[in-house]
């Protein structure tokens, strides 16, 4: 078992930890438990839910699989659900699921009387190496991805790498990305992991999270060094919208934004060409992006409703080299 600890909370990283829930939610004195879980992440683990919940008590709120959960809609649907079982400042939501359950459960634990504890249990590579870290939480609106949230840090987080075992490829390689964007932004020896087809184990989630841990504590309210994390994420979230949220992974689009932020950068002078050519020989060898790809100019109009935009322009994130990323105001005419 590994523990990261955090200012205010622990991540632990053990392999068969769900089937050990209660005993880790016990230590939290949490009240009742309310399950938020996804439909497929149920039907997957509903028998071993009564085992992994022991005896302590809890609801399960189901919600559907997919992106379009993340909505105000989703949101109020299990809001009522939630009150209509007495939910108690006292009492504890456990997000059960990937980053989409992660951002609607910490979103409700968020605003419910302002605020009561939630904790973590992330089922795909995606959530565990990043979304459930940090303590971000959002809703998606029409105009855009994550334009309505608050900062709510969990009380735990618990990582089971035996949920990788029911992960479909496609949401592997999605979880894939972000763990390779890590290592691209702040660590040449996971970096050099990824290379070498290292296993996706808990060291290599533990070496993401390490970096994620170090760039949230320098920043944990998003105002400035964080925003490195948005390295791919203003054309990613463009690409996401355009396509309705739906037919493409968040991570598929969050590597062609990443290859457009570093075509960008090299049209401005800030990316060395060779640095763009290896990163996306790299990404298309390990299946994170497929040729032909897109073209950012297709997606333009998109990110002038991301929430990066200022009236200068938008905070873009490049990279001058390996674990080197710089945050640059640039008017969105330049990114033409």
């Amino acid at each position: 078992m590994e523990i990261i600890k955090t200012d205010s909370y622990d991540i632990i990283i053990e392999k068969g930890a769900f089937l050990n829930l209660a005993d880790h939610l016990r230590k939290l004195d949490p009240g009742m438990l309310h399950l938020i879980v996804d439909s497929r992440v149920y039907r997957l683990y509903q028998e071993m839910l009564p085992t992994a919940m022991g005896d302590l008590p809890y609801t399960v709120n189901l919600v559907r699989d997919g992106e379009e959960s993340k909505s105000f809609a989703t949101y109020q649907e299990v809001l009522a659900r939630l009150l209509d079982k007495n939910i108690r400042r006292d009492d504890t939501i456990v997000a059960l699921g990937g980053g989409v359950i992660g951002d609607l459960a910490g979103f409700l634990a968020a605003t419910i009387y302002r605020g009561i504890d939630f904790v973590q249990v992330p089922t795909t590579l995606l959530s565990m190496v990043d979304s459930s870290i940090g303590g971000k939480t959002a809703l998606n609106l029409p105009q855009g991805k994550n334009l309505v949230g608050a900062f709510h840090m969990p009380k735990k987080v618990l990582i089971d790498p035996n949920f990788l075992n029911t992960l479909p490829e496609k949401e592997l390689l999605s979880g894939l990305v972000e763990t390779y964007k890590h290592a691209l932004l702040g660590d040449a020896a996971l970096l050099e992991k990824l290379s070498a087809d290292h296993a996706v184990d808990e060291t290599v989630i533990k070496d993401a999270i390490d970096v994620k841990k170090s760039i949230v504590a320098s920043d944990p309210y998003d105002r400035n060094e964080r925003h490195v994390l948005n390295f791919g994420h203003t054309f990613g979230h463009a690409i996401e919208r355009q396509r309705k949220f739906s037919g493409i992974t968040h991570g598929e689009a969050v590597a062609e934004g990443m290859v457009m932020a570093l075509q960008i950068g090299v049209r401005l002078g800030i990316t060395p060409p060779s640095l763009l050519e290896d990163i996306k020989t790299f990404m298309l060898d390990k299946r994170l992006i497929s040729e032909p790809l897109l073209d950012y100019r297709d997606f333009l109009f998109e990110i002038r409703t991301d929430k990066k935009t200022h009236r200068n322009g938008i905070r873009f994130v490049f990279l001058e080299d390996y674990q080197k990323p710089l945050i640059k105001d640039v008017a969105l005419e330049d990114l033409g």
